[in-house]
């Protein structure tokens, strides 16, 4: 079984064998990957699920909660309805530095049903930097103490490790060296994480637009894909995947 760690040098094979070129040409783009996904909240308003599947969707992302008290208002349609039209889907939590993180645990845990076909938990961390009311910046150690109770609670209920989402700003201002034992969830639309983000070429799901647009939802919509081949797709699904 391949480690993360090594799944790279197994993809760029993968890709210089069937795109006759090589990595020492050009970065690879999300098009060389062949698995494709999607992040969604109540901004993308109804999504046509059947629509956005037949359309090559392979999971998906939703937000469920933020903070202590809020509840993204088209969850549980979005979560039931991805589920009915066959995309594999996980829930995410954008964490918020002005609530205790034992509200957000619990929080998060009264909304989002235990649902052994769901893909692992997310926990969103960036900078809360559009917030009107919450400016504060936890030092290093508050943050990375209070996330290793956010994601080992969340890991004892649902029964999987979950996935760390970052922006290049906050994984190089906090996350550098940490939580090598979760698969990460990177944002980088500039160019390909591997000038973005130090010490983190093993990550597991690129976000690489805000701006993509998907059959079924009505205006923009943030695209990713996930580092493998479809057979390690069906790997990470199943869990034989180990972790970096």
């Amino acid at each position: 079984m391949l480690a993360f760690s090594r799944r790279l040098a197994v993809f760029l094979l993968t890709f210089s064998l069937t795109a006759c070129a090589s990595y020492e040409d050009r970065d690879p783009v999300p098009s060389d990957f062949p698995i494709h996904g999607i992040d969604i909240s109540r901004w993308q308003g109804d999504i046509d699920w059947h629509t956005v599947r037949k359309a090559g969707t392979q999971f998906a992302f939703i937000k469920a909660t933020e903070g202590g008290d809020f509840l993204d208002p088209k969850f549980v349609e979005n979560w039931n309805a991805a589920k009915a039209a066959g995309v594999p889907r996980g829930a995410y939590h954008f964490y918020y530095f002005c609530r205790p993180v034992e509200d957000q645990i619990a929080w998060f845990i009264q909304n989002v049903p235990v649902d052994p076909t769901a893909l692992p938990p997310v926990l969103d961390m960036e900078w809360n930097g559009e917030s009107k009311n919450c400016r504060i910046r936890p030092p290093q150690g508050k943050i990375v103490a209070d996330m290793t109770l956010f994601l080992d609670a969340l890991q004892a209920h649902y029964g999987k490790r979950p996935i760390v989402y970052t922006t290049v700003d906050f994984h190089r201002e906090i996350l550098v060296g940490h939580f090598t034992a979760h698969d990460f969830w990177i944002r980088s639309v500039a160019r390909h994480p591997m000038h973005m983000y130090s010490k983190r070429d093993d990550w597991v799901f690129w976000q690489y637009t805000a701006e993509g647009r998907v059959p079924g939802i009505k205006g923009n919509v943030d695209r990713n894909v996930f580092f493998g081949t479809k057979r390690q797709w069906q790997q990470w699904l199943r869990g034989e995947l180990p972790n970096p």
